[in-house]
């Protein structure tokens, strides 16, 4: 738990590490933290296309980082794990099963191992559910600074333990937009702001 003193942020920065090969499970994820309860913001980090740069800033402020192991390693997603952890802020890293995997990914997801344990999954719903679970988590933890109120951990907490017993099945066909970074607004966020509310997975 937070120290009473520390000053209270809405913000939740969430970095994505994944490759271009995992278009649908970034997609997914970005729009996956919009169904988060509370009067929370999210700032999502992934991993930049191509020769963009890496936000090495992000990285080493993150409050959730994951990395996504697909079939293959590819750039820049092996340099952001490992500046993660010289920031001393390993990220949780989850391993799809049922993938042919190249020898270079083969190879990354050995070197992982040695220092940390994969997280299986083998389809988007699942993988949702592991990360919605892992973010309400940190954000449970750390309420305080969060400033949330009694009713929004209760009902966080609620929330939570129906992602563990019933994960929501997800539309695994990628739409386009929420594979990149994003700002995410609290609904209270959006409506004040004059935005429109999206429509949550599985309601309204």
């Amino acid at each position: 738990m937070s120290n009473k003193g520390e000053i209270v942020s809405k913000v939740v920065l969430f970095y994505i590490s994944a490759a271009s090969d995992l278009e649908t499970e970034r997609e997914i994820l970005g729009r996956a933290v919009a169904d988060v309860p509370g009067d929370l913001d999210f700032r999502v980090v992934q991993s930049p296309d191509g020769n963009g740069l890496v936000d090495v800033d992000a990285i080493a402020s993150a409050d959730v980082h994951i990395v996504v192991m697909g079939g293959d390693i590819r750039a820049p997603v092996g340099l952001e794990w490992q500046l993660a952890h010289r920031a001393g802020r390993p990220p949780v890293v989850f391993l799809r099963h049922g993938t042919l995997r190249t020898p270079s990914g083969q190879d990354f997801v050995r070197f992982v191992a040695q220092l940390q344990t994969w997280e299986p999954f083998d389809s988007g719903t699942m993988l949702r559910g592991k990360v919605l679970m892992l973010l309400a988590d940190h954000i449970l933890v750390h309420a305080v600074r969060y400033g949330l109120t009694a009713e929004e951990i209760v009902r966080l907490h609620a929330w939570r333990e129906a992602l563990a017993t019933s994960p929501q099945a997800v539309d695994e066909v990628t739409r386009g937009g929420a594979g990149d970074s994003s700002i995410v607004l609290s609904r209270r966020r959006i409506v004040t702001s004059g935005g429109v509310v999206l429509k949550r997975e599985g309601g309204s």
